[in-house]
């Protein structure tokens, strides 16, 4: 076949979506006068952050051979859009900046692409730069691929040198689709991607593996069951561009008219015939941060929903499901693979379907082994796991049960490699370990730069883990981590008192050993911000009955003698009595209100 899938694959701002451009240029895929950097970045916010969110598919001519090139995200909260591209091509251009070198995320996407078994082609950026060193990045790609070093390319993709030597290399290193065995009247096609098209209605990114797909043709969705016929088929320049049809081996999207954002799936099966075996799908990617999302306003929580089943669609690893909140009312838990990730979602919902919104603060998913003979009485059936009955999966602190009738609590544990310079190594070490990291290992990759190897609980580098590892290491350190596993832990649920009530809005989990410290914090903000009552208010943070953290909140002091002149001083003090007799009077039916403003300011700590 004439025909070559890859993609590239790189650390964030190594120069993927520039090499890309260039691609177009030297192929004449679209005229220099329709050109723009970072062509493949149809977002306003992937151009705003300079960086890929989504996977862009494009379709090139080379030497006369078609090439269907895949750009793909670097950052790791990204990475399931990585693996899709990679199940969709047989080989990866490694794009190395030959300025910076081997980086974290790097090493992260190429074991994948090796998981993949794709033909690896190591390219050097930027060698153009003053502070270029290709010869010190070529022996780190040397040492990490076993390549010579006359099959690493070095380029500049900003100034168009040595691009058509990686266009022939990808002609000659990668190998074409391999031609299928199975009936030659039977079409396959797996999608790698979907996005939600207001006229057309589900638009459907595909690779065709066996057979060919014409316009016209009855299709089969073999996950969902749905039959739909094809109104339109093309490929990408990138824009859509409408052919017969596409045959085995190349990359296009189909049009099929559902308005169902549940009929067109990623990771789903398009076939001509209904009965038969489903492709291979994707690997199913499991959340690594939970946070609430929930409408400002009230009336917003159908516009939400609807703008968060759209999202699904173009984004196949957000996790969605209905909760309610005692503070903010009803709203969603969401999963997603990181905090960027979390953080692009929330952007993209209020831009792209004008939603107003309000997150909670970030959690993981905790598994909790329960004791008694019903576990179902205890916790939602839903939070159940399938294989193991007694186990349940609570991401929400207040969905916790009551301690009695927990055998045991795990948290789930990362693997995580940092990449910095050798004075950074104690920094990193020390940073890691106050977050109960355990380090396993070091490897220097050239006499300037390390890897480290360390297992950290996830909660502990979820929330500024990155921001205080770039601080100490002035900047240079880069990191990525996946998942290990679940393992036991010490940990806690923190409850939140107010006049001895708990509110489970604010309640958290934690780590035993650091419970007296967030509990502190969360007492001193509430002191700041709930407003003051005719009595006092006590705020407390416990673990069950003991409570580790205590702030109290001064009444009002209303000079109820300020109308008495002169006479004796008990007429005061019967005024005052009369007063205190009161205030516990209101303390004993009192109630503390917990505002939304209030709530929101302890979620920002």
């Amino acid at each position: 076949m004439d025909i070559r899938n890859f993609c590239i694959i790189a650390h964030i701002d190594h120069g993927k979506s520039t090499l890309a451009d260039r691609m177009i240029e030297k192929t004449g895929t679209r005229e220099k006068r329709e050109m723009k950097d970072q062509l493949l970045d149809t977002m306003d916010l992937e151009r705003e952050r300079g960086i890929t969110i989504k996977l862009q598919p494009v379709r090139m001519t080379f030497n006369g051979l078609q090439l269907n090139l895949i750009d793909t995200p670097g950052h790791t909260d990204f990475r399931y859009e990585v693996s899709r591209s990679l199940a969709a091509c047989e080989g990866a251009i490694l794009l190395v900046d030959a300025s910076q070198g081997i980086q974290a995320q790097t090493l992260a996407v190429l074991y994948m692409a090796m998981e993949h078994d794709l033909t690896i082609i190591p390219v050097l950026n930027k060698i153009d730069l003053p502070a270029a060193d290709p010869e010190r990045v070529s022996e780190e790609v040397m040492k990490l691929l076993g390549c010579k070093k006359e099959d690493i390319l070095r380029i500049s993709a900003k100034d168009g040198i040595g691009v058509e030597d990686v266009l022939q290399a990808v002609i000659d290193r990668i190998p074409a689709p391999t031609p299928s065995t199975q009936e030659p009247d039977v079409a396959r096609a797996l999608i790698f991607d979907a996005v939600m098209d207001q006229y057309r209605g589900a638009v459907a990114y595909v690779r065709v593996v066996e057979g060919a797909l014409v316009k016209g043709m009855k299709i089969h969705l073999l996950g969902t069951k749905a039959q739909y016929e094809i109104l339109d088929i093309g490929h990408f320049s990138p824009q859509y561009v409408s052919n017969q049809g596409l045959n085995e081996g190349e990359i296009g999207y189909v049009v099929t008219g559902a308005k169902d954002v549940f009929d067109v799936r990623t990771g789903d099966t398009i076939s001509s015939k209904e009965g038969i075996d489903p492709l291979p799908g994707y690997k199913h990617v499991q959340p690594m941060v939970f946070a609430g999302l929930y409408p400002s306003e009230a009336d917003g929580y159908p516009d939400l929903r609807d703008a968060l089943e759209k999202l699904s669609l173009n984004d196949a690893s957000l996790l969605v499901e209905p909760e309610r909140n005692a503070a903010l009312g009803n709203g969603f838990r969401c999963g997603f693979l990181g905090l960027l990730h979390m953080d692009i979602v929330q952007e993209r919902l209020e831009r792209e379907y004008d939603c107003d919104l309000i997150i909670t603060a970030p959690s993981v998913l905790y598994e909790i082994k329960l004791q008694s003979k019903n576990p179902a009485e205890i916790v939602r059936s839903s939070m159940l796991k399938v294989d193991e009955p007694d186990v349940a999966n609570i991401s929400n602190p207040a969905d916790f049960p009551d301690p009695t009738y927990i055998c045991e609590i795990r948290e789930p544990w990362v693997k995580l490699e940092i990449v910095c310079r050798e004075q950074d190594v104690g920094p990193a070490m020390t940073l890691v370990q106050e977050r109960r990291g355990l380090h396993q290992a070091i490897e220097f990759l050239d006499a300037d730069r390390a890897l480290l190897h360390f297992e950290v609980p996830l909660q502990a580098i979820v929330l500024d883990f990155f921001d205080k590892l770039k601080s100490s290491t002035a900047g240079y350190a880069s990191m990525s981590y996946e998942p290990l596993g679940y393992r036991a832990g010490d940990l806690v649920k923190l409850s939140i008192l107010l006049l001895g009530e708990p509110a489970e809005a604010l309640s958290t989990i934690v780590h035993k050993s650091e419970s007296h410290t967030a509990g502190a914090a969360i007492c001193k903000k509430l002191k700041e911000v709930l407003p003051k009552a005719q009595y006092q208010i006590s705020i407390q943070a416990a673990i069950g009955a003991k409570v580790v953290a205590r702030e109290t909140l001064s009444a009002f002091r209303k000079d109820v003698t300020s109308g008495l002149y002169g006479g004796d001083i008990t007429r005061k003090r019967k005024h005052l009595e009369k007063q205190k007799k009161g205030k516990k009077r209101l303390k004993k039916m009192g109630k503390v209100t917990l505002t939304q403003e209030a709530f929101l300011s302890v979620l920002k700590r």
